[in-house]
């Protein structure tokens, strides 16, 4: 939360003002206090959109429709003039992280019990607001709360007011309300929505807080991809639990007609009690508190105090000058569609001219860590001492500890470096693989390098540092940096490894789990042994007249992980497609393909291998699976075993060219 500047009001309506929590493409937040003390979000529409009759028109119908919500699921409205110069409302300051910030951050996807309670109070909240006439457009992580007597919705009602001032829907720029990662198929599409699209997006919803990831990947692997994926793709559910499968397939499906409707599904999804793990809950009261306490202060007022109405039609209107050029559509993963964003230190300082009061020991540790409202509700989530919650039970008790000394750094030097496991299959026959290289950085700094790979795909991307301490370091939210095959890629859920011996971790994410072990990293990633040329070996027991006629290559290189380093090259006559004859005349296809090192291990794990069109002919088929290969001594000579990861079978053997 900021400081209240000298323009701003120090009331407006019968709210008095204790500092600024964000501003965006539609107006200002402050947070307030009423007479008799109970803590709102007060927020003051920009000037330009004041100025417009037909915005103010269904922004008082609206307001009014929210009203009827009456705060069932959602933050209720205390207060509004829609008449004013500068048209504003109030809501109750909620007191609870979004889920983006508990998911995305230390505690990691929900229990399966609590994603089901989620939808239910979801559910529950949407009834009310389709009930008053209103469609939410933007629900999404970053846009529920998280509270001790369940999920709030926040942000909605103005969305649909901009629809008449803009273009059916869209914005001046052509750009559509919504966050990319959590839209509908119709939203997407530009069509008129209806309840349905929120009950999609609830969909996609349940599916992070289940995996801690969106089920159409995020904007950071491109908007269009996304959108794309949304109106033509099925869902990706890795990870998601096989009881959460049938309702939120459901919720996801195409067409609006064939989902459930939120009544539907509050009358027939069952809550748990309680509804969050104890752990979880107990965090939430005591963050709750420790907000309500550090928003407090004396109700001091100088001579100086000024109109409300008039001040914040003056800061409206230069913050809307400020945010000239702002994309509308937000971040997929959880930022503002609107531009209301994040705040800072949440330490309140007074304005020039008024009182400042004393302040309290120990505040300046808090920080503000999310802002999500845009007219129609507004939270403030302060993180505890070090940047990160300070969840019971975790190792350390929230203390960090340095890694060494570079300035800032809370990485133990025992976590310095690469680990690996296997996720399915085993040490010997792995059918999924993890990797994470941690280096040195603070809360925030991307300080882990992940790399995913499956059957047919490679991932690889960078995750945030949420915490470190002795025994425990945690990684929050990720981007991806290369998707083998482009676009196929998610970004990791949360990750957290707890030491279990110098040179061993376990790895968990969401319910998924492995034992992690040092691995080679650096620019020599590759055994030195398996770098060279290698040549296909016949199978001793097929005899082939033809077997000259056929080459299979394998060359590695040497180089760190996430290149390009294993090339395939095969030749192979033109056959006969009944006889499997060659043709005469001896025409040869000759193809070539990279794959990309994703681990080294006790193995050399790569990824789907990518055609080499340059050096490739037409006839060549598109290769489709991830590898691991190893050395084995037959015959008193090293060979080459490359295993597929997709399916059992016998290994390629090679043996390297002298």
């Amino acid at each position: 939360m900021e400081p209240l500047s000298a323009e701003d009001p120090v009331r407006i309506g019968p709210f008095r003002l204790l500092g600024r929590l964000g501003s965006g493409g539609m107006g200002r937040v402050y947070l307030a206090r009423s007479a008799g003390g109970r803590t709102v979000a007060v927020k003051v529409v920009h000037a330009e959109l004041a100025a417009q009759d037909e915005f103010r028109r269904r922004f008082a119908r609206e307001v009014a429709a929210l009203e009827k919500v009456g705060g069932a699921g959602t933050a209720p409205v205390l207060g509004s003039d829609t008449g004013a110069g500068a048209p504003w409302v109030a809501i109750a300051y909620v007191a609870g992280p979004p889920l983006r910030t508990v998911v995305g951050g230390e505690y990691g996807p929900l229990p399966p019990a609590s994603v089901r309670s989620l939808a239910a109070g979801l559910a529950g909240a949407l009834e009310h607001v389709h009930a008053a006439g209103l469609v939410h457009r933007d629900l999404k992580p970053a846009n529920v709360l998280l509270t001790v007597d369940g999920p709030r919705i926040i942000d909605f009602g103005i969305a649909r007011a901009v629809d008449t001032v803009t273009d059916g829907g869209l914005t001046s720029t052509g750009a559509l309300v919504g966050s990319p990662g959590y839209m509908s198929p119709e939203q997407v599409r530009g069509e008129r929505l209806t309840p349905a699209s929120d009950v999609f997006c609830l969909g996609s919803v349940l599916v992070y807080a289940a995996t801690g990831r969106p089920p159409f990947g995020a904007a950071d692997s491109g908007v269009h991809a996304t959108m794309f994926r949304i109106a033509h793709d099925e869902p990706d559910l890795t990870g998601l639990p096989a009881e959460l499968d049938e309702l939120v397939r459901g919720c996801l499906a195409k067409d609006p007609a064939a989902r459930p409707t939120a009544a539907h599904l509050a009358a027939h999804v069952e809550a748990a009690d309680p509804w969050l793990p104890a752990g979880l809950l107990a965090q939430l009261g005591r963050l709750a508190a420790r907000l309500l306490d550090e928003d407090g202060g004396p109700d001091q007022e100088g001579p100086t105090a000024r109109d409300g109405a008039t001040g914040a039609e003056g800061s409206a209107a230069r913050d809307g000058a400020a945010t000239e050029g702002r994309t509308t559509g937000g971040d997929a993963n959880g930022g503002d569609a609107n531009g209301d964003a994040p705040t800072g230190p949440a330490a309140v300082a007074e304005p020039p001219g008024r009182p400042r009061p004393r302040p309290r020991r120990g505040r300046r540790r808090l920080v503000a860590g999310v802002v999500a409202v845009v007219a129609a509700a507004a939270v403030a989530v302060a993180y505890a001492t070090a940047g990160h919650w300070d969840w019971p039970g975790r190792p350390g008790g929230g203390t960090t500890t340095a890694g060494d000394e570079q300035p800032g750094n809370v990485v133990p030097a025992a976590f310095l470096g690469a680990w690996e496991g296997v996720l399915k299959g085993t040490d010997t026959a792995p059918y999924e693989t993890a990797r994470i290289e941690i280096t040195k950085g603070r809360p925030g700094d991307k300080a882990g390098v992940y790399v995913h790979v499956a059957g047919e795909r490679l991932c690889m991307g960078r995750s945030t540092l949420v915490s470190a301490d002795d025994d425990t370091i945690v990684f929050g939210e990720s981007d991806v940096t290369t998707s083998v095959p482009a676009g196929r890629c998610t970004p990791a859920a949360h990750q957290k490894l707890t030491v279990r011996s110098p040179d061993v971790l376990q790895w968990s994410s969401g319910a998924a789990s492995a034992t992690f072990r040092r691995a080679r990293s650096g620019p020599e990633a590759v055994p030195a042994a398996l770098v060279g040329h290698w040549d296909d070996v016949p199978h001793p027991d097929v005899a082939d007249p033809n077997q000259d006629l056929y080459s299979h290559e394998v060359i590695i290189t040497q180089g760190p992980v996430g290149a390009p380093l294993v090339r395939f090259e095969q030749s192979f006559p033109l056959t006969d497609e009944e006889t499997g004859e060659p043709l005469p005349g001896g025409d040869t296809v000759n193809c070539a393909s990279t794959a990309v090192l994703g681990g080294a291990g006790t193995l050399l794990v790569v990824g789907p291998a990518t055609p080499d069109t340059a050096a490739s002919d037409r006839a060549c088929s598109p290769s489709g699976a991830s590898s691991n290969l190893r050395i084995q001594r037959v015959g008193g000579e090293d060979r080459l075993l490359l295993y597929g990861m997709d399916a059992d079978g016998e290994p390629g053997e090679f043996s390297k060219e002298k």
